[in-house]
């Protein structure tokens, strides 16, 4: 195997740090609100950075990782860790690969917004079976929460790519 050149090197560098940033954005951001975060009514406005999956899979890892370690204080604990974690993972990349064709940002967007409003049966499933939440009115209240997160998170990050290329 080859050892990787320097540009190489800086480049695993630059995709790693960008992952590790945009992780801790979301812990912060869920963090600052965790009233708002957690729970059968929720509005995670950290959610909104789920949209950028649309733009490059790195973005699938870091938040993944976002939601791990956000999920490290919620009051469910290592199940909010596990579900919370792969629930995130398996949507972002359903995001991603969904659209990755689609050549219009603001149909990717749309796309975006239904997949991960449509995926908050996860988080209903959880509190169902944990808490015993009654799982229509939780899929509800969390699919609301969250379904408002994308689309100002559609918002913000359509108007962030005209000025910003959050595919390199």
């Amino acid at each position: 195997m080859e050892k990787p050149t320097k540009i190489q090197t800086s480049s695993h560098a630059r995709q790693l740090a960008l992952i590790a940033v945009v992780a801790a954005i979301y812990v912060v951001i869920t963090t600052l609100i965790k009233p708002l975060s957690y729970g059968a009514i929720q509005f995670r406005v950290s959610e909104a950075l789920n949209h950028l999956a649309v733009f490059n899979k790195r973005y699938i890892w870091a938040l993944t990782l976002g939601v791990f370690i956000a999920n490290m204080s919620s009051s469910l604990g290592p199940i909010d860790m596990i579900v919370g974690t792969l629930g995130t993972l398996v949507m972002t990349t359903m995001t991603y690969f969904a659209t990755r064709r689609i050549k219009s940002l603001k149909l990717k967007l749309v796309v975006s917004t239904l997949i991960d409003t449509a995926m908050m049966w996860v988080v209903a499933a959880e509190l169902y079976f944990v808490l015993k939440a009654p799982f229509w009115i939780t899929f509800g209240t969390v699919a609301i929460g969250e379904f408002a997160a994308l689309v100002l998170g559609a918002v913000l990050f359509y108007l962030i790519n005209k000025y910003i290329d959050l595919t390199v």
